[in-house]
């Protein structure tokens, strides 16, 4: 089966954005996170081939999506754009699988916009305040100043932002495709761009829909995250107590890349 790539490409409200497809059987959406990309998909992207038709984009403002200087990123607008990539993909109900920001998105998509799921996986997900760290906030209000750094002071900024989510080691490779998009100088301004347009307001919008959920859906926390640690998961089930719950022994915020099998794993017995 074919593997990760980004070989389409569509005009959506919030520019254009790369998309990539492959697998065979009933459709499967796998939504990324901040500060990711698809690219976080690759490991799992070749098993989940053999049961799933798989579908995948990068969001605006990430990726080989576009990033331009007055594009709006927020949560609602990635909410929106999910609608219409599933609209042009085709796609009236979907099961999901949503890492990170991609919780917020989807769930915004689902609760706020009527999008329909099959079923619902949501893994190491921003759902809840308060979310984000010391730094993360500490950069959301210092975002200008960060602006136009010296190239090799952006990487290590960048690098130690992403290595900071991990518990195992991955490979070096994987390492270096996370942080490469945001290098280059749309990209640069694009990393900063997100933590000034990250606002608690939209997951505050739709927290009180937790439990109106309109599908089977399942959680799934490496519990060893040292991003959103495994309390939150454990509150987000709280309010949704119709879901499934299960952990992950040992791993960090990036399941994915840090034990796809077990990722795989899980999502075969759930889907």
């Amino acid at each position: 089966m074919a593997g990760w790539h980004l070989d389409e490409s569509y005009e959506t409200s919030a520019g254009t954005v790369a998309a990539g497809r492959t697998g065979d059987g009933p459709d499967l959406v796998l939504a990324h996170g901040w500060p990711w990309s698809s690219f976080a998909w690759h490991r799992v992207i070749p098993a989940l081939a053999q049961d799933f038709r798989l579908h995948w984009y990068d969001m605006p403002g990430y990726g080989k999506s576009a990033k331009s200087a007055d594009q709006r990123t927020s949560l609602d607008v990635q909410g929106e754009v999910f609608v219409e990539m599933m609209d042009h993909w085709g796609l009236s109900r979907p099961r999901v699988v949503a890492h990170d920001f991609g919780g917020a998105t989807t769930l915004r998509a689902h609760l706020l916009q009527g999008c329909d799921f099959e079923r619902y996986m949501l893994m190491n997900v921003v759902a809840m305040r308060p979310w984000g760290s010391a730094f993360f906030d500490h950069m959301g209000q210092h975002a200008d100043a960060f602006q136009g750094l010296p190239a090799h002071i952006h990487r290590a900024i960048v690098q130690a932002y992403i290595e900071g989510a991990l518990v195992t080691g991955i490979a070096a490779e994987d390492l270096e495709n996370l942080v490469a998009p945001w290098l280059t100088e749309d990209g640069s301004s694009s990393f900063y761009r997100q933590f000034a347009q990250a606002d608690e307001k939209y997951t505050a919008e739709v927290e009180p829909h937790f439990g109106k959920l309109r599908c089977p859906a399942k959680i799934i926390w490496g519990d060893a995250d040292p991003w959103i640690p495994l309390a939150r998961g454990m509150a987000l089930h709280r309010l949704m107590p119709g879901a499934a719950f299960a952990t992950m022994p040992g791993i960090g915020h990036l399941p994915q890349l840090e034990a796809p099998e077990a990722v795989v794993d899980q999502i075969r017995k759930f889907f």
